[in-house]
């Protein structure tokens, strides 16, 4: 994620009209490897204290890429110190943190500072596209969405062990990890919020090899789930690192009264869309090719036809981040968007741990004090 920030950061101004800024601090653990880092990736200079680096009256944004347990206290020290943050996904290890850093978010908007989570896929052209297409009624009312997020990563049993396969430092595993990406992308695309949800969790190698022998596994390699929104519709997400020879499938299928879209991330420029208003015997799926002036992003980009990639996702991403700080509108999505997430893994995880029973995702308001 580091590399994939500091890309971002580094190309944004060459494309999109945004504010000027410095690539200031690379913070990592080992002074050596994060300043061959700095070097590289464009960065003017190093650190190996976070804390110090937030208390610099020169810094005036915080991108977090630290694993999971890190998230709650970079967050929230970086926001009492007015410093606009962005954050990768999911938001926390925990519901608790979350709650702590969407109560610090919404006392730091009071004064101007802004927060944004970082799911990358709501900047695929396509589907954002998608996401237009919807709103606009192409799809009609939307009975149900099933997506698919499948990496083989883990397949071979003796993958060695890593703070990803650690839940202190993971918190859990496919499920934070990659589902978190399906379901914010089940809520991004509708406009509806999952009320329910029932799942399933499932650890298929308990032990895999670590610098001192055999160390236990204690976050899932693989989830399945169901959910209930508003808006009477469902929805179904199934996550796996051990799906042998998917390499980074997030498929999506929506499907309406009207219309139906499919996507898949491995096809990154390519939406499908059925208009179910069309004669019978002219219906079909058809192929848009999301490369066009007039779609979400590209006007910035290559002439017509011509593809982009998974990284140009988080060049959108800054520059949107950008936008926001400068306009002081709101970034979407925000860590409220991030935390209504956190709630739904949270009721994912109770209710496989409840033998799969549906469990509702509590949505209580955040009373902050001084907000």
């Amino acid at each position: 994620m580091g590399k994939a920030h500091s890309n971002a950061w580094r190309n944004v101004a060459s494309f999109f009209d945004v504010p000027a800024f410095e690539q200031k601090v690379l913070v990592g653990r080992d002074a050596t490897q994060v300043a061959e880092a700095a070097a590289k990736y464009g960065w003017a200079e190093s650190a190996t204290d976070w804390r110090s680096v937030i208390e610099r009256d020169d810094i005036d944004i915080v991108d977090i890429c630290a694993p999971g347990w890190m998230h709650a206290e970079i967050a929230i020290a970086a926001l009492e110190a007015g410093k606009h943050v962005l954050v990768e996904k999911p938001l926390a290890n925990t519901l608790g943190e979350a709650e702590l850093m969407t109560a610090a978010a919404a006392r730091a908007r009071a004064k101007g500072v802004q927060s944004m989570i970082g799911f990358n896929y709501r900047r695929v052209p396509a589907l954002a596209l998608a996401r237009e297409l919807i709103a606009e009624g192409r799809l009609g009312t939307i009975r149900h969405v099933r997506a698919a997020y499948l990496q083989d990563w883990l397949s071979d049993a003796e993958s060695p062990m890593s703070w990803r396969l650690r839940k202190e430092t993971a918190g859990s595993g496919a499920l934070g990890d990659i589902a978190s990406h399906a379901i914010d992308q089940i809520q991004y695309l509708t406009g509806q919020t999952i009320l329910e949800a029932s799942g399933v969790l499932k650890t298929f190698v308990s032990q895999r090899p670590g610098p001192g022998g055999l160390e236990n596994v204690t976050v899932d390699d693989a989830v399945w789930a169901t959910f209930w929104l508003t808006g009477d519709m469902g929805a179904s997400v199934e996550a796996s690192r051990v799906a042998t020879g998917q390499k980074n499938s997030l498929s999506i299928e929506v499907y309406g009264t009207a219309g139906s879209l499919t996507f898949d991330l491995e096809n990154l420029n390519e939406l499908n869309f059925l208009d179910a208003t069309a004669p019978v015997r002219e219906q079909g799926f058809r192929r848009i090719l999301v490369n066009e002036p007039e779609h979400p992003y590209m006007e910035a980009w290559w002439p017509q036809g011509h593809i982009i990639g998974w990284e140009h996702t988080f060049t959108h991403q800054i520059r949107d981040f950008l936008l926001a700080v400068q306009t002081r509108e709101a970034p979407s999505p925000s860590f409220e968007d991030g935390l209504q997430v956190q709630r739904v893994l949270d009721a994912v995880e109770a209710s496989a741990k409840n033998k799969s029973i549906i469990t509702a995702v509590e949505h209580k308001s955040l009373i902050t004090e001084g907000a």
